[in-house]
């Protein structure tokens, strides 16, 4: 195994402090597991070329919160400069005209008779059709002559029973329709009624609740901070990542984990932790992560942008009990 780099085993301890495994990061990242090694271990000889390295090393950087442009000044004797590299010459996909096979140009010489094919067929289409419409014309002049030679009497007897019959349907379905537009009425009512009580209900116990719901800051100390949440008998905790993956893990006070793996972007998370009197939730990358409690948003009590990994520590004490 190679020595590490003081770049590699920066890297590597910040990686380890959130409990992150090479997976892990290869999951957040999308960058092979051999290479991320590569760049802890300083192998940067596995790697496509030097602008791979420092775009790898960028995103290894952003996945475990580190300032990436801090990391590229300070340790800028370990990572490759890059100016003038070509792109790799895989990328390409244009070939010249001369290097077309052969055997295409018999495809290329079809093509030019495509045009008057498909000339040909839509004549014959157009024929085939006004064929369809002149036999139909026919037909109809056949019905209407036989009809004016029957007895007038039969005629008239024909329509005479079909109103009748067009009268029958018409008040049965008349009929129907009235009692099925009566019962649809009476159901849509007794599910609104149902709809607004519950929502009435709703919203009483949450002013109820938000009138004595009470979380404040306790401590602060480096990255991790603790808050008191009283006055209420519930404790339920969402977490949601709405710019990018991130870390989280949330436990119990006794060490019990609930969560402990990537929150992709844009997931939510929702625990009961009314039976618990502590939580604790690490976040990974805070930016994005959005925090709520018993419905009610809580600000994160770090700036995201100057702290990216943070602790936060909830104390919870139900109101029965107080």
């Amino acid at each position: 195994m190679l020595a590490l780099t003081e770049l590699g085993q920066r890297l590597r301890q910040e990686r380890e402090s959130k409990g992150l495994s090479l997976e892990d990061l290869q999951k957040l990242t999308k960058i092979q597991k051999r290479y991320l090694l590569g760049i802890e271990e300083g192998n940067y000889e596995v790697m496509p070329g030097k602008f791979y390295v420092r775009a790898f090393i960028k995103q290894y950087c952003e996945a475990i919160g580190l300032d990436t442009d801090a990391i590229f000044e300070e340790y800028k004797s370990d990572i490759p400069s890059t100016q003038t590299e070509d792109m790799p010459q895989q990328l390409s996909r244009v070939r010249s005209r001369k290097e077309i096979p052969q055997h295409t140009k018999g495809v290329s010489k079809a093509y030019d008779y495509l045009p008057t094919v498909l000339v040909v067929a839509g004549v014959v289409v157009v024929g085939i059709i006004i064929w369809v419409i002149a036999q139909n014309i026919v037909s109809d002049k056949n019905k209407e002559q036989a009809n004016q030679e029957a007895p007038n009497s039969e005629v008239q007897q024909s329509n005479t029973q079909e109103e009748t019959n067009e009268t029958t349907a018409k008040n049965d379905n008349s009929k129907s329709e009235d009692e099925q537009s009566a019962a649809d009425k009476k159901e849509k009512e007794k599910e609104k009624a149902a709809k607004e009580k519950a929502e009435k209900e709703k919203a009483e116990k949450e002013k109820k609740d938000s009138g004595k719901q009470e979380y404040k800051e306790v401590q602060k100390t480096g990255r991790s901070a603790t808050y008191a949440l009283s006055g209420t008998d519930a404790f339920n905790l969402e977490v949601t990542s709405t710019q990018a993956d991130t870390w989280l893990d949330v436990k119990n006070g006794k060490g019990n984990a609930f969560f402990s793996s990537i929150l992709k972007k844009g997931e939510t998370k929702e625990f009961d932790l009314t039976k618990e009197t502590e939580a604790r939730v690490n976040i990974g990358y805070s930016p994005g992560v959005e925090l709520k409690v018993n419905g009610k948003a809580v600000d994160l009590p770090f700036d995201s942008s100057k702290q990216v990994r943070q602790v936060v520590t909830i104390q919870y004490q139900p109101a029965e009990a107080q």
